[in-house]
């Protein structure tokens, strides 16, 4: 499975810009599927109709709230990432030939939320490293299928929970009661703070 994207490189505006629009959403997403599929032997298929649905979904909740924002980008990045997965849950516009309910790992066990996950994370991720240049790293639980399970039969029954789980699987702490609501936490000068590299003393002349 990729975990980014080539139509995240090397682009004159910057990602966050980008995925506000249609068309570059869909042929990052068809670039995804395509590169899933080389590297598997299971078979994705893709429906551009419900995957234009689940753009216009997405950006109509995205542009909502995203007044929220402000000093909190840094949370409201992962947020918007967690509605974006939400959409593409609901809409469904990947399927998957064969079915692998009874595997022993996440790719397998659900390999069409598996996709939609990588594919958040992957937006998620190019954001941050551009606009705050940090590199994030995903948590255990992305690759923990007790996890998994969890996580299917829970937007089955509440696909707003999708949002929660998505900021488990990107290492934030999830808001379980009220996922589909932005309630920031810790402004982005307190999270830079935190995640900067401790500066390098100079070595001592002998």
């Amino acid at each position: 499975m990729p975990s980014d994207l080539s139509t995240l490189r090397n682009r004159e505006i910057p990602v966050r810009k980008a995925i506000q629009r249609a068309r570059w959403f869909l042929s990052s997403f068809r670039e995804f599927v395509s590169d899933a599929n080389a590297a598997s032997a299971r078979a994705y298929k893709l429906d551009d109709q419900k995957l234009l649905s689940a753009f216009s979904a997405w950006y109509r909740s995205f542009d909502a709230q995203r007044h929220l924002a402000r000093s909190h980008r840094y949370e409201f990045i992962t947020f918007t990432a967690g509605l974006m997965l939400r959409e593409l849950i609901r809409q469904a516009p990947v399927t998957v030939s064969g079915d692998s309910t009874g595997a022993d790992c996440p790719e397998d066990f659900w390999p069409e939320g598996y996709l939609y996950v990588k594919y958040c994370l992957a937006v998620r991720d190019a954001v941050l490293e551009q606009d705050f240049h940090l590199h994030e790293d995903t948590a255990p639980d992305l690759d923990d299928l007790r996890t998994w399970w969890s996580f299917r039969e829970n937007v089955h029954d509440d696909a707003d929970s999708a949002i929660a789980f998505l900021k488990l699987f990107a290492g934030e702490e999830p808001n379980w009661s009220m996922p589909n609501t932005f309630v920031p936490h810790h402004p982005d000068i307190e999270i830079l703070a935190r995640t900067a590299p401790e500066p390098q003393l100079p070595a001592r002349e002998s």
